[in-house]
């Protein structure tokens, strides 16, 4: 109970702001045009709806979790990344509906498509899949989160949206890619690879406790528990000391 009036006090408290690119709605102004500096949003569903934990921006489009694990998404969402059902933009923050029923735990916005964790390990993808980058297998883009059944036997932690590749991180430290592979970024083979619809292993981390995955443009990386960063690019993984790396 106190903990519940707790976060209502600091969703009342919270502020969020947005800058830069505008033109598609994706900095959640109600308005199609660039600022130059940060924007006070105004959202309303905080009161109700916790705040927020965590913010994603993706290509051109955005997603905020809540501490009570709900969606919202606004931004461009020609290819169904906003989850909203339909292929519009979205000028204002909207809730993923398909989703109420979850609690979802992490989030990740890529530059067409989007991907949703819960608290149990179920993991949802929505937007482009041209590339296979929705791991559903199949190359068609979808308007509503959909469960990737591949996982449907195990855990996801996380998930790294690129622009054209998705990572996963499994409960067990297995790390997965799928999506667009030409330029190496998925990590699963030293062949160069098209694209691959269906989640693969990324070869080299089998044996690493990795805590933490990222994926953007197409490069990627990963972070062990012991400190160490893994690259993957040209379909080779490279393992770095963060102290080299400083």
């Amino acid at each position: 109970m106190e903990e519940a009036k707790r976060d209502e006090e600091k969703s009342k408290q919270q502020q969020i702001w947005s800058w830069g690119a505008g033109t598609e709605g994706q900095l959640g102004t109600g308005k199609l045009e660039d600022e130059y500096l940060p924007q006070l949003l105004h959202l309303p569903f905080l009161s109700s709806a916790g705040s927020i934990s965590t913010l994603a921006c993706g290509g051109a489009h955005a997603i905020a979790l809540t501490s009570v694990g709900k969606v919202f998404t606004w931004g461009r969402g020609t290819t169904g990344q906003l989850g909203h059902g339909e292929m519009l933009n979205s000028l204002h923050p909207k809730p993923v509906s398909s989703l109420q029923s979850y609690v979802i735990t992490h989030v990740s916005a890529g530059w067409s498509h989007s991907g949703f964790v819960s608290d149990i390990g179920l993991l949802f993808t929505c937007g482009d899949g041209s590339f296979g980058q929705l791991g559903l297998g199949d190359y068609r883009s979808q308007s509503t989160p959909v469960q990737v059944d591949y996982f449907a036997d195990n855990f996801v932690n996380q998930i790294a949206c690129g622009m054209r590749h998705s990572l996963v991180l499994l409960k067990g430290n297995q790390v997965y890619g799928f999506g667009s592979g030409k330029r190496g970024q998925l990590g699963i083979s030293r062949d160069k690879i098209k694209s691959v619809n269906l989640p693969q292993v990324t070869c080299g981390l089998e044996d690493v406790q990795i805590v933490s995955i990222s994926a953007n443009g197409d490069h990627s990386a990963a972070i062990s528990g012991e400190g160490l960063t893994y690259f993957l690019f040209l379909t080779v993984a490279i393992k770095a000391d963060k102290k080299f790396l400083a």
